[in-house]
C-alpha cells in the first residue's frame, strides 16, 4: 500500500479538469462503453468502505435499446434526452435486504443482528453507503477514462417497478456515462472555499 499522493495528472482526470455531462442530447459522443468497462468500473467502486462493509448498492447497467425505452417513461421531462444519448445509464438502487448477506461480508461477528429487525437502523446504513457507492461508482468511471453525468429527476416509484421488482431494493439516482462531449460545456459552477465550509477543531 503507497502513501505518496497520485500524479496531478489523476487528480486532474478524477476532479479538477472532471465535469459533468448533461443538458442534452449532444452532451454524449456517439462511442460505446463496453461490458468490460462496466465490469471494471464496479470491480474498482466494490473496493472502497461502506459500514461493515455491508455493500448495499444495486446498479442496472441501462444500455439496450429497449430497456432504455422503459426508462424513458421513469424520466423527468428535461433528463430525456440526455439520457437517451448517453451510452449506458446506470442506475444506483439501495437494498433494504442488505443485512441477509452480512454473515458472508463480514463473518465472525454477528452482524446481521446489528440490523435485523431496526428499520430505521436498515434504512439509514442502505441509502447511506448505496450513496456512497454510487459516488465510487463515478470516480471508478473516470478513473477509467469515461465521463458521468449523475442527476435525480426521475420517477423513483415506477424505475423501481421496470428494474426492481420483486426485490427490496429501491432506486437511489441515475448516472449516465459515457465519452462526453466538450463542446457543450460551459464554464464550471463556484464552489464553496475551504474556510466557508470546513473548520479544524
Amino acid at each position: 500500500m503507497s502513501h505518496t499522493p497520485i500524479a496531478a495528472a489523476a487528480l486532474d482526470q478524477l476532479f479538477n479538469d472532471a465535469r459533468t455531462f448533461r443538458g442534452s442530447a449532444k452532451a454524449w459522443l456517439d462511442k460505446p462503453v463496453t461490458d468490460a468497462q462496466l465490469q471494471q468500473i464496479y470491480d474498482l467502486a466494490k473496493l472502497a468502505p461502506t459500514s461493515a462493509n455491508c455493500s448495499p448498492a444495486r446498479i442496472v447497467f441501462i444500455r439496450s435499446a429497449e430497456a432504455k425505452e422503459q426508462l424513458r417513461g421513469a424520466l423527468d421531462e428535461g433528463n430525456v434526452a440526455q439520457t437517451m444519448a448517453a451510452p449506458v445509464t446506470a442506475l444506483i438502487g439501495s437494498d433494504y435486504a442488505f443485512y441477509e448477506h452480512m454473515d458472508y461480508l463480514f463473518p465472525n461477528t454477528g452482524a446481521r443482528s446489528w440490523f435485523e429487525g431496526k428499520p430505521e437502523v436498515i434504512h439509514n446504513t442502505a441509502f447511506r453507503n448505496a450513496s456512497l457507492q454510487g459516488g465510487y461508482l463515478i470516480l471508478a468511471a473516470r478513473a477509467l477514462g469515461l465521463d458521468c453525468g449523475p442527476m435525480s429527476g426521475f420517477n423513483n416509484a415506477l424505475a423501481d417497478e421496470l428494474f426492481f421488482a420483486g426485490t427490496q431494493v429501491k432506486s437511489n439516482f441515475l448516472v449516465n456515462i459515457g465519452y462526453g462531449n466538450p463542446e457543450v460545456l460551459k464554464p464550471r459552477n463556484p464552489r464553496f472555499t475551504f474556510d466557508q465550509a470546513c473548520r479544524i477543531a
